[in-house]
């Protein structure tokens, strides 16, 4: 009899063993297919934004984005502080700008700006289309461009400008590390530089200038001035012959820098990220 019982007891644990076993792999296999089906039946990602078509006369009618115009419905900076990652964006054709993907335009963005290849830096990207820093009118404007069509080229710039006004000290950074960092002379109280995020907008080195052998326009305006010497009160960038200014706030808002410091930016690629901080 004890021999039997034991046996009967050995019999119901394999029986449980096996029970639980079935049971676990039953478990796994409604697991499984559930994934299975929830990996089926997701949903495809969305299309990406078709640009909405113009006739030549509603094209004709748009403001050209450039540092002589203002784009009047433009969205602003959303980060105006923020450093960016470098990436940048040439039109090879004039491109129509769009409040946003899919959305209405805003305005024309040509293939040049004073002479040189329009690049721009990239803010953010969804499918076939980049958001821009604008060269126009206000300050920190941006707008959306079609990418999808292939008439677009992408770069990237390893360089950074910050330029830290309570400090007066404009540092050049490659690949996040310091190349460079000099004092520099920027805008009065009357006429102060701008805050915010703007770019390198084109390199210049005019005959008829003889304060700086290059001038360095910016994607930027002076908020006081709405000309200054025959321009649209554009503000850049240049160097001066007196370095007594260097560390004071001395001009009508454009920084002025040091020979060596106007040199290495006068290498780096049009359409870098300049960041201007209080």
């Amino acid at each position: 009899m004890y021999v039997r019982r034991r046996s009967v007891r050995s019999i119901l644990t394999i029986i449980a063993v096996a029970t639980t076993a079935l049971l676990g792999l039953v478990l796994l296999v409604f697991l499984t297919n559930r994934k299975v089906d929830r990996e089926v039946t997701a949903a495809p990602p969305a299309p990406a934004a078709v640009p909405v078509k113009l006739t030549a006369a509603q094209r004709a009618a748009l403001p050209r984005s450039t540092t002589w115009t203002k784009i009047p419905k433009a969205q602003p900076d959303p980060r105006p502080d923020a450093a960016g990652d470098g990436l940048l964006v040439h039109p090879t054709t004039s491109k129509i700008v769009y409040a946003e993907p899919g959305g209405p335009a805003i305005g024309v963005l040509p293939a040049t700006q004073l002479d040189d290849p329009t690049w721009l830096p990239v803010i953010e990207s969804r499918p076939q289309w980049v958001r821009v820093l604008l060269p126009s009118r206000p300050n920190g404007s941006t707008g959306w461009i079609h990418t999808g069509d292939g008439k677009t080229k992408q770069s990237r710039s390893p360089y950074q400008v910050h330029i830290n006004l309570t400090t007066r000290r404009l540092t050049l950074l490659k690949d996040g590390q310091e190349n460079g960092s000099w004092t520099v002379g920027i805008g009065t109280e009357d006429t102060p530089t701008p805050v915010g995020r703007t770019f390198l907008l084109a390199t210049l080195s005019p005959s008829d200038v003889d304060y700086s052998p290059v001038i360095l326009p910016l994607g930027m305006h002076s908020e006081k001035l709405q000309t200054y010497d025959g321009g649209p009160g554009t503000i850049g960038i240049h160097g001066w012959p007196d370095k007594s200014v260097f560390g004071k706030a001395i001009s009508h808002g454009c920084i002025r820098i040091p020979p060596a410091g106007l040199t290495a930016l006068s290498k780096i690629p049009i359409g870098t990220m300049i960041v201007i901080t209080k």
